[in-house]
């Protein structure tokens, strides 16, 4: 089984993940940019931050064998802290990388006028760049913030299909299927969603547009939720190719609108393979 993680925080996560997301399937990820729990204060921090998601992740990554993508933005929970938004000036230099394959994670936190207003430049940026976007949906009032969410892409005039809109559950599914983008969903252990409800929403609202992610972070999460989601859908009755539409054709067919997704296997030797993302080390 093959298997692309389309979000997953694997700063947060150690070599022995990378181990076994390999031995699970996994040989292909999206890392996008997120809250790191520490609240950050400088500018300096965050291109810290997006030059390690450009050059020694995907490094380490490809150790074990692994293509390592990352989207790349202002995260909404950093939205309201007027210390961050000088950030949005240098995400251009960010989107033009090669390993970047969609502004993300944006959306809303807690639908504050701030995150409307960065919701709204960064969607700019995604038209801009014709990159895809990787939306956040708030953790509460999800059903509020998920048609708020809509309504700004809308707004946007970025194309539905270039847009994935993802913690979605039962109430949020239908209002994002019917916008036309693509449906995202975090399985988790004890929260937002689990193998079976996942596998329950498939059976209702079929295998397109539909991509499942571990969302692994520093938090309580399992790197290895990709595959027993996959699992779970083969138990139920699902066809191995529909299982493949969801873990692998479904995250390259959104994220390959980039342009930029190269999937050719990573040389785990070759230390120079990604110095040319870093913005540091590699200039514009």
């Amino acid at each position: 089984m093959r298997i692309f993680d389309p979000h997953i925080h694997m700063t947060s996560r150690t070599t022995d993940d990378y181990e076994a997301m390999y031995a699970s399937g996994v040989r292909a990820v999206v890392e996008p940019a997120f809250w790191l729990g520490q609240p950050r204060t400088t500018v300096g921090s965050f291109t810290d931050y997006f030059d390690a998601l450009l050059g020694w992740e995907p490094f380490r990554a490809a150790q074990f064998g692994i293509q390592h993508f990352c989207t790349i933005a202002l995260n909404p929970k950093e939205a309201n802290d007027p210390r961050c938004l000088p950030v949005l000036d240098e995400l251009p230099r960010y989107l033009a990388k090669d390993r970047v394959v969609a502004v993300g994670e944006i959306g809303y936190d807690s639908m504050t006028k701030e995150e409307d207003e960065v919701l709204a430049r960064q969607l700019e940026l995604a038209v801009e760049h014709e990159l895809p976007v990787l939306v956040h949906t708030p953790h509460r009032d999800k059903a509020a913030g998920t048609r708020r969410t809509l309504a700004v892409v809308r707004e946007s005039g970025i194309p539905p299909e270039h847009v994935l809109v993802d913690h979605l559950n039962e109430l949020t599914v239908g209002l994002v299927k019917e916008s036309g983008s693509w449906l995202g969903f975090s399985v988790y252990p004890r929260t937002k969603m689990s193998e079976d409800r996942m596998v329950r929403i498939l059976r209702e609202h079929g295998t397109e547009r539909v991509l499942v992610n571990s969302a692994a972070d520093w938090g309580r999460s399992d790197p290895l939720k990709t595959r027993s989601t996959a699992d779970a859908m083969l138990a139920d009755g699902f066809t191995e190719d529909e299982v493949d539409q969801v873990v692998w054709r479904n995250p390259v067919a959104f994220y390959a609108q980039s342009g930029r997704l190269d999937l050719d296997e990573p040389k785990p030797d070759d230390a120079a393979l990604f110095e040319g993302n870093s913005i540091r080390r590699g200039g514009e």
